[in-house]
C-alpha cells in the first residue's frame, strides 16, 4: 500500500472532539466551541496499515508532512485575514457541505453502515483540520508541527506496538513550542489517547 493512501489524520485534544463538532453542526453550541485556554492538539499518521519502511518511504513522508504544515499554515493565515467572518454561521456551512459530500460517497460503498454516519462526519479529517485551523485564527493563537518517527518497538509502551511500530507520525497544537505544554513531551498526550481509544 502507498504510504500517502495509508495515512490518518484526527484530533486528540479535546478527546471529546467528534461530541463537540456534533453538537455544533446541529446549533446546540456556538463557535467557538474550543475553550482559548485548551490545548488542541492534532495528528497525521503515516504508515497506519504497513508501517513506513525503508529511506525512499521515509522521505515521502516528511514531503507530505513539509506539504501539511504548509497548507495548514496557509489555511491559518488565510482565516486570520478574514477577521469577524469566521462567525458560527460561516463554519457551520462549510462543515455542512462536507458531510454533504461524505454522504453522497458512503452511499456508493455497499459495506457501510449508515447508522456510523455521524460519526465519519464529525471525525471527518476535512473538517477537523479546518476544526484546528479555525481556532488558532480566531484566538489568534501560536501553534507548531513535529515530525516523529520512524517508531522502534523501544520508543512506544508494549500494548501499542502493533499500531504504532514502524510508523511516523506528525504532531501539532496550539502552542509556540513544545516547552509551553504541560507534558513530559509532544508524544505522550498522543499515547494516552490512542491506548484509551484502543
Amino acid at each position: 500500500m502507498v504510504v500517502v493512501l495509508d495515512s490518518y489524520m484526527g484530533i486528540f485534544m479535546p478527546e471529546d472532539i467528534g461530541g463537540r463538532v456534533s453538537k455544533f453542526m446541529s446549533g446546540d453550541s456556538s463557535f467557538p466551541f474550543i475553550e482559548k485556554d485548551e490545548i488542541i492538539g492534532t495528528f497525521y499518521l503515516f504508515g497506519r496499515e504497513k508501517g513506513v519502511t525503508g529511506y525512499q518511504e521515509a522521505e515521502t513522508v516528511v514531503d507530505l508532512a513539509r506539504r501539511t504544515v504548509q497548507r495548514s499554515s496557509g489555511h491559518i493565515t488565510l482565516l486570520r485575514n478574514m477577521g469577524n467572518k469566521l462567525t458560527s454561521e460561516f463554519i457551520r456551512q462549510d462543515y455542512t457541505k462536507r458531510a454533504l459530500q461524505i454522504s453522497v460517497e458512503v452511499q456508493n460503498e455497499h459495506s457501510f453502515d449508515t447508522s456510523q454516519l455521524e460519526k465519519r462526519i464529525t471525525m471527518d479529517p476535512t473538517i477537523l483540520s479546518a476544526c484546528f485551523a479555525q481556532h488558532i485564527a480566531y484566538y489568534n493563537q501560536d501553534y507548531f508541527f513535529e515530525l516523529l518517527g520512524p517508531f522502534d518497538e523501544n520508543q512506544i509502551p508494549r500494548p501499542l506496538t502493533r499500531k504504532l511500530s514502524g510508523r511516523m507520525l506528525l504532531v501539532a497544537y496550539n502552542t509556540a513550542d513544545p516547552h509551553a505544554l504541560p507534558f513530559q513531551n509532544t508524544l505522550q498526550p498522543f499515547l494516552e489517547w490512542i491506548r484509551k481509544a484502543s
